[in-house]
């Protein structure tokens, strides 16, 4: 059953700057627009409000009309997301995050990890199937396992949580690549969604290459 009334608010992670990339992509044009509105725009067509986390030195340059609130990240993705809760109301049942660096994730996908959030499951992300055959090494590159890829995906965002859980997991600080793994350590229930091919992560020039040829294309 799904919830039966919930309030949704979706922070957006556009803290990074970009050291791979060579600069932070999430604020160049892509298709006569930033990156970053591209997720602003999809985290909308779920969302009762937005809040969108940049670098201290972004916040006066963005645009507040797009967005509830715009607030300036830390120095951890991690610590940025916590930014983000804090500007939250109280009154939220689901928070998405998303990171600004994937600007093709549709308004369904962001549909979907909402919808999933059904009694007992405490987040719902978004995963794709992995092609390639994985292997675990340890520090001195021996293989120490080959898991069964069947069972991997490639795991992607908007990530979707109950509020109450996925404050809860960021209470003490901790750090992890992503809000799912926190919601895990803490003993949370995470489903996994199907994902989408082309909700790629811009994180090198090559990347941002394929998203250009994507619009283009489009």
């Amino acid at each position: 059953m799904s919830l039966p009334s919930h309030s949704v608010w979706t922070v957006i992670v556009a803290g990074g700057s970009g050291q791979r990339f060579g600069g932070p992509k999430q604020f160049r044009d892509l298709g006569g627009r930033p990156v970053v509105d591209w997720a602003i725009e999809a985290a909308k067509s779920v969302s009762d409000g937005v809040v969108l986390v940049v670098p201290a030195d972004r916040v006066s340059q963005a645009v507040p009309n797009r967005v509830t609130h715009v607030v300036a990240g830390g120095s951890s993705r991690s610590e940025s997301v916590r930014c983000g809760l804090a500007a939250v109301p109280d009154t939220a049942d689901v928070i998405c995050v998303h990171d600004a660096a994937r600007p093709f994730a549709s308004t369904e996908l962001f549909a979907r990890v909402v919808a999933a959030l059904v009694d007992g499951v405490d987040g719902a992300i978004p995963g794709v199937a992995v092609a390639d055959t994985i292997k675990e090494v340890d520090e001195t590159g021996r293989v120490v396992n080959t898991p069964d890829r069947a069972a991997l995906r490639a795991v992607q965002t908007p990530q979707a949580f109950t509020a109450r859980v996925l404050r809860a997991a960021h209470e003490n600080g901790a750090e992890g690549t992503d809000d799912a793994a926190l919601v895990e350590s803490a003993g949370g229930y995470v489903v996994v969604v199907d994902g989408e091919p082309d909700n790629r992560k811009i994180t090198t020039p090559d990347d941002f290459l394929w998203a250009n040829d994507k619009v283009a294309r489009s």
